[in-house]
């Protein structure tokens, strides 16, 4: 059986564990992810909820790239935009009623590339995000983060 489009060569996997090691980040805004990359199982591991929020919305449009064919990279670059829009400080009411009206096109994206496997009903709540920022306010006022610190 083939490889999917979105599974990386062990030489890819090395280089983005290394790029990981040598990421430095200000105080305060995410841990040192250099102690969750497993470098002989060229893994990522122990991350905290904040690291992989940090992981998704600001290195994934980073660290593939290159590495991975437009279609996935742009489907994985919907997916980010999304969260950081539903995650921002401030409501932008346009930007997410646009995204109201494009989340089930980024989930089919999502799907045509990924194996059914991967989804389950936690991947198709996404579709309700943005209509819950545009009723309920921005997310810090809803989310755990500053109680789980």
């Amino acid at each position: 059986m083939s490889k999917g489009v979105y599974t990386l060569t062990r030489e890819q996997k090395r280089r983005i564990c290394e790029w990981i090691t040598r990421l430095k980040f200000s105080d305060g805004y995410a841990s040192n992810l250099a102690h969750c990359v497993n470098m002989k199982e060229l893994r990522l591991h122990g991350m905290k909820s904040h690291d992989c929020h940090v992981f998704m919305q600001k290195l994934i449009p980073i660290a593939f790239r290159e590495m991975l064919p437009e279609s996935v990279w742009s489907a994985l670059i919907e997916v980010s935009l999304l969260f950081q829009i539903i995650c921002s400080m401030t409501l932008d009411v346009v930007k997410v009623q646009e995204l109201e009206d494009k989340v089930a096109t980024i989930l089919c994206n999502l799907e045509k590339i990924f194996p059914p496997s991967l989804f389950n009903s936690m991947e198709h709540l996404i579709v309700h995000l943005p209509y819950e920022e545009r009723v309920g306010g921005p997310v810090q006022y809803r989310w755990m983060y500053p109680f789980k610190r």
